[in-house]
């Protein structure tokens, strides 16, 4: 993932930001003794972008995958359409307690702009809907010059989102948050409808770390920068997932990213022994008869 990437990682305060003043009204809201449900993954599972991950005689990438890891980001779905076909068979390969959270396709988000989207949109959840109880959080990524002078747009696709599917959205244009009387309304309307802010946290762009929750689920794309130092800004999310944790969250979605993919299953590994050992939670530890070694 290059989104954001940087050429010197070294000069950039990664100081992870305090969090809106209005996350933890939201999240206090949800306030109750349930243990938040936490999905870790990769952004794809593919041999090719997850070198040195897959033993030697995997036959089946993604059930070795599905086997590691309880969650994957599903960015195929971006570039193509899967027949329904696919779907049941990625939902037949997976286990029990496994979930994908696809991208929705590029046709919506990036060609037609949310303008004219219906049967798009209808004919990509026909066939995203074969994965049943597998089938995570939807997320919608609009395109980095996709402005609130479109905000109609996106007000018209919210409200015609189906309530039953939970939904994400990820703004790129840096006046959704900038711009405070835009911003507001845009917190406003994904409150009303229950859809998730999608946190990007990534070295060139640091304004996308609102810290902004709108709905009891943290959405958040994390990208490595290939530096020592990622391994210190994933320590302080653990931190602030504990804060969320004691504060209502219902569910954590993170997924990690890194300019060279590889290094991916490396850092979710270690994300998830400390969320393991710091939040009391039991995930499995990826390819942990592997012993590999974490920087």
């Amino acid at each position: 993932m290059k989104f954001g990437s940087v050429d010197n990682p070294e000069i950039i305060d990664f100081t992870l930001p305090q969090d809106h003043p209005k996350t933890k009204t939201v999240l206090n809201k949800h306030k109750d003794d349930n243990i938040p449900d936490v999905y870790i993954g990769c952004a794809k599972w593919n041999r090719a972008d997850l070198k040195g991950f897959y033993p030697r005689g995997t036959k089946d990438e993604l059930v070795y995958y599905a086997s590691q890891f309880n969650a994957i980001e599903l960015n195929a779905t971006f570039y193509r359409i899967f027949p329904p076909e696919q779907f049941t068979t990625w939902y037949k390969k997976t286990p029990e307690g496994f979930k994908f959270f696809p991208k929705l396709n590029q046709e919506i988000s990036h060609w037609k702009r949310l303008n004219g989207i219906k049967e798009v949109v209808e004919h990509y959840l026909y066939s995203a809907i074969n994965l049943k109880e597998k089938l995570g959080t939807i997320f919608l990524q609009l395109h980095n010059n996709f402005s609130p002078k479109d905000f109609n747009r996106v007000v018209q696709f919210v409200e015609a989102w189906p309530k039953e599917l939970p939904l994400a959205i990820e703004f790129r244009h840096t006046d959704w948050y900038n711009d405070s009387l835009v911003a507001k309304d845009l917190y406003q309307l994904l409150e009303q409808n229950n859809i998730s802010n999608v946190i990007v946290d990534t070295a060139g762009r640091r304004d996308l770390l609102h810290m902004r929750l709108t709905n009891a689920t943290a959405f958040v794309r994390y990208v490595g920068a290939n530096h020592p130092s990622d391994y210190i800004r994933l320590d302080d999310w653990v931190t602030r997932l504990k804060t969320w944790k004691e504060e209502g969250i219902k569910e954590v979605d993170f997924f990690i990213h890194q300019n060279i993919e590889k290094e991916s299953p490396l850092l979710s590994t270690y994300f998830i022994k400390k969320i393991n050992e710091q939040l009391g939670y039991t995930l499995k530890i990826p390819n942990e008869q592997a012993q590999q070694t974490l920087l």
